[in-house]
């Protein structure tokens, strides 16, 4: 493939969203019990937030992920919900000014790029690439990304994929565990089944000590999905893998475009609110792939991929 500038911003044609989930009609009723709870906790009317607690809870995957993060048990959602209802006011993750943590994005520290061959985004960090002092503004722009791989999973899709490369970190440039652990608190508690896959490549002896650190607060569940040093292309489509973890997909990042075509892509507006588009108006153009690769996309689930909770 030619090198390009361009964000993939869609999975791989043909691809197959996975894994579709099923429900039962008895965890229809706790999802719906779940929802009207969490309505009772909404803002007031006048409280102009309120309107973005709506959106969140409106998400055709926010109330399933709850139930799913809480086995099934209503009481848990329920306090669960609660807690991260608690933490959005606070946080604002939906509201982030896009120039509040633009300054961060300018080594490709952190990058979101690319679809697995189920359809989940990836966000790629690169440790080595830090540019700032440790501070709020880095657990800001890690979230900021959080938010932007939710705005590119196609329709079906719930998860992303992590891909934490090591190569070029120093014991400088890692993260302290403290701002690991919150980092691990908000994907964990706030994120609820947000995380497919966490990989884990180029891991120096030296740093060993790191995962040793943060591994109490690393959850069972989360820690069953990292992976160490996996073959990238058994999860990954070539053409939208990075070359430089072995695919074919050469991107050059360059990061005023990069950070254009994103923000674009997202409809994110200056104040951090989103530009709502005409009634009428076609939507923008996407920059699915490089001009060579690009083609018209099915994504269908086929019975393969479904997965039949249990009550």
């Amino acid at each position: 493939m030619a090198k390009t500038h361009a964000v993939l911003t869609a999975p791989a044609p043909g691809t197959q969203i996975g894994p579709v989930r099923t429900y039962t009609d008895e965890q229809k009723q706790m999802m719906a019990e779940l929802r009207e709870y969490a309505d009772t906790l909404l803002l007031p009317e006048e409280d102009p937030y309120r309107k973005w607690e709506v959106r969140w809870l409106d998400k055709p995957d926010t109330i399933p992920r709850y139930m799913r993060a809480a086995k099934w048990d209503l009481d848990n959602g329920k306090k669960r919900i609660r807690c991260t209802l608690e933490w959005r006011r606070e946080f604002k993750p939906d509201l982030i000014p896009p120039e509040e943590v633009r300054i961060e994005c300018e080594t490709g520290k952190i990058l979101l790029n690319g679809f697995d061959k189920d359809g989940r985004p990836i966000i790629y960090m690169r440790p080595g690439r830090e540019n700032t002092e440790r501070s709020n503004r880095q657990l800001r722009h890690l979230v900021w990304w959080l938010e932007r791989a939710k705005d590119f999973m196609p329709p079906g899709q719930e998860s992303l994929v992590i891909i934490v490369d090591y190569r070029s970190t120093t014991l400088r440039t890692n993260p302290s565990i403290s701002i690991a652990s919150k980092v691990l608190t908000i994907l964990q508690q706030h994120y609820v089944e947000t995380l497919g896959r966490a990989i884990v490549v180029n891991l120096p002896m030296l740093l060993n000590f790191f995962y040793k650190g943060i591994s109490p607060f690393l959850d069972p569940v989360t820690r069953d999905k990292m992976r160490f040093n996996p073959d990238l292309l058994e999860l990954i489509p070539k053409e939208q893998l990075d070359a430089d973890f072995g695919g074919e997909f050469e991107f050059e990042f360059e990061p005023v475009s990069y950070w254009e075509q994103v923000v674009s892509h997202c409809g994110i507006a200056p104040d951090g609110t989103r530009i709502e588009k005409e009634p009428d108006a076609p939507d923008p153009p996407k920059m699915q792939s490089p001009p060579e690769e690009q083609a018209v996309m099915s994504v269908a689930p086929t019975d393969r991929d479904v997965e039949d909770l249990p009550s």
